[in-house]
């Protein structure tokens, strides 16, 4: 089916900012949004309508999103202007489609492709190319290959799935830093829903025409149904289940859009709702957002049903625009100000991300005063970026008139902004490449310490070495300096509750050892496989993403303080199992210091109590349960600075005394109190083995990222922990030579 062109009116559907003009259909002048009217006898439109409340909404949309990021504390749900824009995003798209289908009986995919290519594409990839120019200029050259790879995802519109995997990868977290192209996140959610809804429509069509039904729209209602509930259902079981994963997919933002679209196609009814109403629902949908502005936290699990609040509410002020008429939100949101800042929305988004992001990288993080004045900075590049970029594209008679010419120029911007990206990974390796390799040299790490218990600190922080093993420019870009449970792939993310468990040195050994507990007691193994393979050990791992070993109600750790209930059942079945294998040792470290207690509140004896519940189950069995206490936290920067420090490498040490006051230490240690039977081993001072804690030690970076140590190096430290274990009494050798 060949469908013609909408051509009477400019086409215009960003989500973020352009004005949103409707046509008026000759043949049915109260259709479509924002044509009729309540007020008086109806009236014959003009051939298109401004929507001062929905240009104004979008600036209430922006602007919650740019104060939110310049960091104020007023606005902690500032986040869900987004979830704002996809309404409207779904209202105009659809009105726009309909306006089509009720003038001509179909729509052309080929004109609404090239309209959103022209529309869209060329200020995002003008915001892509500068963001890489910035990134190669003023972040450091760690982050470049990641961002490299987020820019082109971008250019592309699939970035929010790869946003999605690296936010439930718990070991790449350790180094991830927050990508300077992230809001693009939304962006490719809208594109995804505009590559399938116009297919549903037509599928409607067709559906109608079979059915040999006149109108359309009830046809259509059924496809927006199977779009919307499904999506609302995931979103809710997604969030419950992964936030981190929920927060980005497109599956679990579909309905958002979907509301939008459900007012677009019910524009004549609520067009003739009373006043009085529409004036009321009108207010309440404006408060609705503010309010979730405002008593929305990083707590509240995202979007699933919370984000109905915001969502009803954008659909609200939209539907109830034009019954309520100047007595409605338009009286605030119709005002110049607000317009002014709708036109530029698309461009303010695209803009104000990336430079705070690349000025927090430059200043080494932002205050709030700062973090304001970069948001209103970018009003200046996204003004002249509208000015000189997207309205002279969008309102240009040749593109305009010809679709294969707007589709070749999206095509070719695409190609800009893949390119950008791809320079920058290549810029990245050719960092690497020119990085010094230490090739055979020795690199004896915490080798070089003596064993003797209370010999630390030995002197002060060295300045500097000659290479440092693993570089630290390779672990920002992603080397993985971690344990084999990670190549094997037994080491549980924290979505799931199956217990993985990896085997090393000898299956058959008389001596079993069972490591046990969260990525903190994983981090360990490389030292453990040493002393294994010397004293023909079975060595069993089994360890958990943030998932303590313990049997209380452990907390998830996104801030909620909501049970973890993968760990919790993980922990369940891991004990039983160790009860019934009844392992001569289990091994277990923690980095978690509270949990949930009986009445619903965080708690660190709630943590003790069910510790030492798990303890004394193993110890009924006749398992011998040591535990290995928690290193400090050294910062989540800490291998940034090293890449660049590496000649004053004093200056990312951190003071000794975090090490007693690590939660997760303190509680190991309260709970290890008046249980003679639970052994405790401390191998602090391999780890910090000098007046202020290094991040390398003997050529060896200590540190992976966040507070866990880097495999290379914990690997050195087996003649340490064979010390500590033989001290405790159990039978533990090392031998340098091997």
């Amino acid at each position: 089916m060949t469908s013609p062109e909408l051509t009477t009116v400019p086409a215009r559907g960003s989500s973020h900012i352009e004005k949103p003009v409707v046509s008026a259909s000759p043949a049915d002048p109260g259709t479509l949004p924002g044509t009729a009217t309540t007020s008086g006898p109806r009236r014959e439109p003009s051939s298109s309508r401004f929507r001062g409340d929905v240009a104004g909404l979008r600036a209430v949309a922006v602007g919650l999103v740019l104060l939110y990021h310049a960091g104020l504390p007023f606005l902690p749900g500032g986040f869900v202007g987004v979830d704002v824009f996809f309404v409207i995003s779904g209202f105009l798209i659809t009105g726009q489609l309909m306006t089509e289908i009720e003038r001509t009986g179909r729509i052309s995919l080929l004109g609404f492709y090239a309209r959103r290519a022209k529309r869209i594409l060329p200020a995002a990839t003008v915001v892509l190319a500068a963001t890489a120019v910035a990134v190669r200029l003023f972040v450091p050259r760690g982050q470049w290959q990641e961002i490299g790879g987020d820019i082109a995802a971008a250019a592309i519109y699939v970035v929010n799935w790869r946003f999605a995997d690296r936010a439930v990868d718990y070991l790449a977290a350790d180094n991830a830093a927050t990508s300077p192209v992230q809001h693009f996140w939304s962006l490719a959610v809208e594109e995804q829903f505009y590559l399938l809804w116009p297919l549903l429509i037509i599928l409607a069509l067709l559906a109608a025409r079979r059915l040999r039904r006149t109108n359309v729209r009830p046809v259509l209602w059924v496809g927006l149904a199977v779009l919307a509930v499904p999506s609302f259902v995931w979103s809710i079981v997604e969030t419950a289940h992964s936030p981190e994963r929920a927060f980005f997919v497109s599956t679990t933002r579909l309905w958002e859009l979907a509301v939008g679209a459900g007012i677009a196609l019910a524009a004549t009814g609520v067009a003739r709702m009373p006043r009085a109403l529409a004036v009321l629902l009108g207010w309440l949908g404006l408060a609705a957002i503010v309010a979730a502005a405002l008593l929305v936290t990083k707590g509240t699990a995202w979007p699933g049903y919370a984000a109905a609040l915001p969502t009803v509410g954008a659909a609200a002020v939209i539907a109830a625009g034009v019954a309520a008429g100047s007595r409605g939100p338009v009286l605030v949101l119709g005002t110049r100000p607000f317009r002014w800042v709708g036109d530029l929305s698309y461009s303010l988004y695209l803009w104000h991300w990336p430079m705070l992001i690349v000025a927090g990288a430059y200043w080494d993080g932002l205050s709030v005063k700062r973090g304001l004045v970069v948001a209103l900075a970018s009003v200046v590049p996204a003004w002249l970026t509208f000015r000189l970029v997207e309205n002279p594209l969008r309102y240009s008679r040749a593109i305009s008139t010809s679709p294969r010419l707007a589709l070749s120029l999206g095509g070719n911007f695409t190609m800009a902004g893949i390119c950008a990206g791809l320079a920058l990974v290549l810029m990245a390796a050719w960092a690497a490449a020119a990085t010094p390799s230490r090739g055979s040299q020795y690199a004896p790490g915490a080798a070089l310490l003596s064993t003797a218990p209370g010999t630390a600190p030995i002197g002060p922080v060295p300045e500097r070495f000659d290479f440092i093993s693993p570089d630290p420019l390779k672990i920002r870009q992603g080397f993985m300096d971690v344990p084999d449970t990670n190549r094997d792939k037994c080491f549980q993310q924290v979505v799931g509750s199956e217990v993985l468990s990896c085997t090393y040195g000898n299956p058959d050994g008389a001596t079993t050892v069972a490591l046990v507990g969260d990525s903190k007691m994983d981090q360990w193994l490389p030292a453990f496989q040493v002393l294994a393979a010397q004293n023909d050990w079975k060595l069993v791992i089994t360890a958990k993403a943030g998932c303590a070993f313990t049997s209380a109600k452990v907390l998830k750790g996104d801030g909620s303080n909501k049970p973890y209930t993968d760990c919790i059942e993980w922990n369940r079945t891991l004990l039983r199992r160790l009860a019934e294998q009844r392992p001569d040792y289990v091994v277990t470290s923690q980095s978690a210091g509270s949990a949930l207690d009986a009445a619903g509140k965080v708690s660190v004896d709630a943590m003790v109590a069910g510790m030492r519940s798990s303890w004394k189950t193993l110890d009924s069995a006749g398992v011998q349960v040591v535990v290995l206490a928690n290193n400090p936290h050294p910062g989540p920067a800490i291998v940034a600075c090293a890449d660049k420090n590496r000649k004053h490498l004093s200056a990312c040490a951190f003071d000794r005394k975090l090490h007693d006051r690590d939660p997760g230490l303190v509680t190991q240690r309260k709970a290890v109190v008046g249980m003679p039977q639970v052994k405790m081993i401390d191998l602090f001072d391999a780890v910090c083995p000098t007046d202020r804690c290094p991040v390398a030690f003997g050529n060896v970076l200590i540190y992976r990222g966040g507070s866990h140590i880097g495999a290379a190096y914990v690997r050195t430290t087996a003649p340490h922990l064979a010390r500590a274990l033989s001290d405790i009494g159990v039978p533990a050798r090392f031998s340098p030579s091997n």
